[in-house]
C-alpha cells in the first residue's frame, strides 16, 4: 500500500473511531439526564424490555441464518481457495449491522422517558436536544461502524487478489441483516400500531396511547425495532452498497478509463488502487461534516424543530460538495469525480424535500379533504399521491445518474454514477440521526399520554412528534432513492466483474441484449419479485393485526374495570403476539432475496440474471417509493384532521374515521412493505456482485 493510500485509509478509519467516541459521548449524556416520575420510568421499562426481547428473540433467528450462509460460501468459494474469508467477512459484515442496531435502540430506548421529562419541565429545546442526542447515538454507530468495517477489510487485503471476494462478502452480510431487521421490525411496528388503532380509535374510540389500550406498550416498542433498529440496518447496508460498488467498478475497469480521472502523472497500478480508495475515503470525510451538523444542530435548539431538522438534513449535502472541491485537487485527482459526488449528494437532498412536499404539505390536505366523502374517495387520493411521488423522485434520481455519468471522462460514466451514490449516503449519519429522532419523540408523546402528564406537555411532544413524521418519510423517500442509485452502481459492478472473470477465461465479453430469450426471461422473472415480497408483508402485518385486535377486544370484554380505567391492560399478550408473527413471517422475503439470484444465476446464467436484476430494480424502485410516499401522506392527512385541519370535521367525525382507515392501510404500505421491497433490490444486487465469479463463465 503507497504511502498515499495508506493516509487516505487511515482518515477514513480515524473518522470512524471519532464516530464511535462521539457516539458513545452522547449515549452516556442522554442516560445521565432526568427520568421523570416513578409512572414514566415503569412505561419506559415495558417499552424498553419489549424492544430488547423483540431483538434477541429476533438475533437467535438471524444466527442461525448466518451460520447457513456461512457454510455456503465456505464450500462455494472453496474451489477458489476464499471459502473461509469470504465466510468470515460476511459474519463480520452481519456482525457490524446488528450490534449498531443493538445499541442504537438502547440508547433510543433510553432517550424516550427522558425527552419527555424535558417536555414535562417546560422546555422545548431541551427535549429536542435530548431526542437530537438519542438519535445521533443510532446516526452515528450506523456510519461509523459501516466505514471502520470496510476500512479495515481494505486496509488489510489491499494489496491482495481476493480483495474483491472479502468486500463482496462483507456486503452480503450487511444487505441480508438489513432485510430481516428492516421487514422483521416493519412487520411488527404495523401490526401493533394498525392493531391498536383500529381497536382503540374505531372500535373503543380511544387514542392507540391511552393507557387502558392493551396495544399500547407493543406499538411504543415498535417504533423502536422498526423504525430504529430497522431503520439503521438500512442505512448501515445502503452506505455499504454504495462504497462497494464504487469499488468494485474501479478494481475491474479498464487501467486506461481509470487514468483518464487523475491529473497528476499516477501509474496504472496506483491509480486503480487511488481510484478503489476514493469511496471509502470520501465516506469518511463524510461522516466527520456529519458529526460537525450533529453539533451545530444542537447549538440551533432554539429555533423551530421544523427548521432544525430541515437544516440538517440538506446543509451536509452542500458541505460535502465544497470540501471534496478543495480535497480532489490536492490529490491529483479530477474535478469530474467532485461533480458526481456533488450530484448524489443534491439529488439526494432533493428527494427529500420531495417527500416532505408529498408527505407534509398541499397534497395530504388534498387527501384529507377526500375524505370528507368517505374512507374509498381517501384511499384514492392517497394512491394518487403516491403515484404522484414516484414521478417525481425517480426522475431526480435519473438526473443524477445521468449528470454522474455525463460529467466523468470517456468510460468512466459506470464509476461517476457509484461514486454519485457514495455522495447521496456521505451524510449518512446525520440522516440517520434525525430519521431515529422521530420514533423518540413518538415514544416520549406515548410515554406522556400513558401517564397522565397534561396537556401542557403533550402539546410539545406532539410537535415534536410532527415535525418527526415528517423526518421519517423524509428518511425513507432518502433510503429508497439512495438504494436505486447504488442498486445502479452494483448493477454495472456486477456486469463488469462477470467480463472481467470471462476475459481472463478467455471467453468474449456478455453483450446485454434485450430481445434475446434469456434477458426477457429474466426480466419478467425479476419484475415478479418486489410484488411477491410486498404481499407476503402484507398479509403478514394484516393476520398479525387481526390477532392483535381480537386480543384487544378480549381483554376489554373480559378483565373487570379495564374500560374505566380500573384494571391493567395485559399489554405482554400483545408484544407477544407482534414478536411471534414478525420472526416466522420475515423468513420468506428473506429466502427469496438470496436464492432468486443464485437460482437464476447457476441455472440460467448471468445474461438471465443481469435481466432479472434490471426487471427488479425498475419495479422495485418505482412500487417502494409509491408505498412509502402513499403512506406518509395517508399518515399525515389523519393527523391534519386531528389537528383541526379540516375545518368542520373534527377528531371523531366520519371524515377523520375515514382517515383512519387510510392510514390503517398506508402502515403497512410506509414501514412493512415499501422498505422491504427497496432493501430486496440491493440484497439481491450485492448478492450477484459476489457470485458473479462463480457463475460468470455458465452459457
Amino acid at each position: 500500500m503507497s504511502e498515499l493510500i495508506g493516509q487516505l485509509t487511515s482518515v477514513a478509519l480515524l473518522a470512524s473511531l471519532l464516530g464511535l467516541v462521539v457516539a458513545v459521548f452522547f449515549y452516556f449524556r442522554v442516560k445521565g439526564l432526568p427520568e421523570g416520575t416513578e409512572t414514566m420510568n415503569m412505561i419506559a421499562r415495558y417499552i424498553r424490555e419489549g424492544s430488547m426481547t423483540f431483538l434477541v428473540r429476533e438475533y437467535k433467528v438471524l444466527a442461525i441464518y448466518s451460520l447457513a450462509v456461512f457454510a455456503f460460501l465456505f464450500f462455494a468459494f472453496q474451489g477458489q481457495g476464499t471459502g473461509l474469508l469470504a465466510g468470515l467477512c460476511f459474519l463480520f459484515g452481519a456482525f457490524l449491522s446488528l450490534f449498531s442496531g443493538f445499541v442504537g435502540m438502547k440508547a433510543a430506548t433510553f432517550a424516550n422517558v427522558r425527552t419527555c421529562q424535558a417536555a414535562r419541565e417546560g422546555s422545548k429545546p431541551n427535549a429536542l436536544l435530548t431526542a437530537l442526542d438519542g438519535g445521533a447515538v443510532m446516526g452515528l454507530f450506523v456510519a461509523a461502524t459501516a466505514i471502520l468495517g470496510l476500512g479495515g477489510l481494505y486496509y488489510f487485503y489491499a494489496s491482495d487478489p481476493h480483495l474483491a471476494t472479502a468486500l463482496h462478502s462483507f456486503a452480503v452480510g450487511a444487505s441480508s441483516i438489513a432485510l430481516f431487521s428492516r421487514i422483521g421490525g416493519g412487520i411488527y411496528t404495523k401490526a401493533a400500531d394498525v392493531g391498536s388503532d383500529i381497536a382503540g380509535k374505531v372500535v373503543e374510540g380511544i387514542p392507540e396511547d391511552d393507557p387502558r389500550n392493551p396495544g399500547g406498550i407493543a406499538d411504543n416498542v415498535g417504533d423502536n425495532v422498526g423504525d430504529v433498529a430497522g431503520m439503521g440496518a438500512d442505512i448501515y447496508e445502503s452506505l455499504v452498497a454504495a462504497i462497494v460498488a464504487a469499488m468494485a467498478i474501479a478494481l475491474t475497469a479498464d487501467p486506461e478509463y481509470i487514468l483518464s480521472i487523475f491529473t497528476s502523472g499516477q501509474g496504472a497500478n496506483e491509480a486503480r488502487s487511488l481510484a478503489v480508495t476514493l469511496p471509502i475515503f470520501l465516506a469518511g470525510v463524510g461522516l466527520l461534516v456529519s458529526i460537525v451538523c450533529i453539533f451545530i444542530a444542537r447549538a440551533l435548539r432554539q429555533n423551530s424543530p421544523a427548521m432544525v431538522l430541515r437544516a440538517a438534513l440538506i446543509v451536509p449535502s452542500v458541505i460535502i460538495g465544497i470540501v471534496s472541491f478543495i480535497i480532489m485537487p490536492m490529490l491529483g485527482v479530477s474535478q469530474a469525480v467532485t461533480y458526481a459526488l456533488a450530484a448524489g449528494a443534491i439529488g439526494g437532498a432533493v428527494i427529500g424535500l420531495i417527500t416532505e412536499y408529498y408527505t407534509a404539505w398541499q397534497p395530504v390536505a388534498r387527501i384529507a379533504e377526500s375524505t370528507k366523502t368517505g374512507s374509498g374517495t381517501g384511499i384514492i387520493s392517497g394512491l394518487a399521491v403516491g403515484m404522484e411521488s414516484t414521478v417525481a423522485s425517480l426522475f431526480i434520481v435519473a438526473v443524477v445518474a445521468f449528470i454522474a455519468n455525463a460529467v466523468m471522462p470517456e468510460g468512466m460514466g459506470l464509476f461517476g454514477i457509484a461514486m454519485g451514490a457514495v455522495g447521496m449516503l456521505a451524510g449518512t449519519a446525520i440522516v440517520m440521526t434525525v430519521d431515529a429522532y422521530g420514533p423518540i419523540s413518538d415514544n416520549a408523546g406515548g410515554i406522556s399520554e400513558m401517564s397522565g402528564l397534561g396537556k401542557e406537555v403533550r402539546d410539545i411532544t406532539d410537535e415534536l412528534d410532527s415535525v418527526g413524521n415528517t423526518t421519517a418519510a423524509i428518511g425513507k423517500g432518502f433510503a429508497i432513492g439512495s438504494a436505486t442509485l447504488t442498486v445502479l452502481a452494483l448493477f454495472s459492478a456486477f456486469i463488469l466483474e462477470v467480463n472481467h472473470v470471462r476475459i481472463e477465461a478467455g471467453l468474449a465479453p456478455l453483450v446485454l441484449k434485450l430481445d434475446e430469450a434469456p434477458i426477457l426471461v429474466g426480466l419478467l422473472l425479476g419484475a415478479c419479485l418486489p410484488y411477491a415480497v410486498g404481499a407476503s408483508t402484507m398479509i403478514a402485518v394484516g393476520k398479525a393485526a387481526q390477532a392483535i385486535i381480537q386480543e384487544i377486544i378480549r381483554q376489554f370484554n373480559e378483565i373487570p374495570g379495564l374500560r374505566e380505567g380500573k384494571a391493567e391492560p395485559q399489554g405482554t399478550a400483545i408484544v407477544d403476539i407482534a414478536t411471534k408473527a414478525a420472526l416466522s413471517q420475515m423468513v420468506l422475503p428473506g429466502c427469496v432475496a438470496i436464492l432468486a439470484p443464485v437460482g437464476i444465476g447457476f441455472i440460467l446464467g448471468p445474461a438471465a440474471l443481469a435481466g432479472m436484476l434490471a426487471g427488479a430494480v425498475a419495479v422495485g424502485a418505482s412500487l417502494s417509493l409509491f408505498m412509502a410516499n402513499a403512506g406518509g401522506a395517508w399518515d399525515n392527512a389523519k393527523k391534519f384532521i386531528e389537528a383541526g385541519g379540516l375545518e368542520g370535521h373534527p377528531k371523531g367525525s366520519e371524515a377523520h374515521k375515514a382517515a383512519v382507515v387510510g392510514d390503517t392501510v398506508g402502515d403497512p404500505f410506509k414501514d412493512t412493505s415499501g422498505p422491504g421491497v427497496a432493501i430486496l433490490i440491493k440484497v439481491m444486487s450485492v448478492v450477484s456482485l459476489l457470485i458473479a465469479p462463480l457463475i460468470a463463465t455458465i452459457s
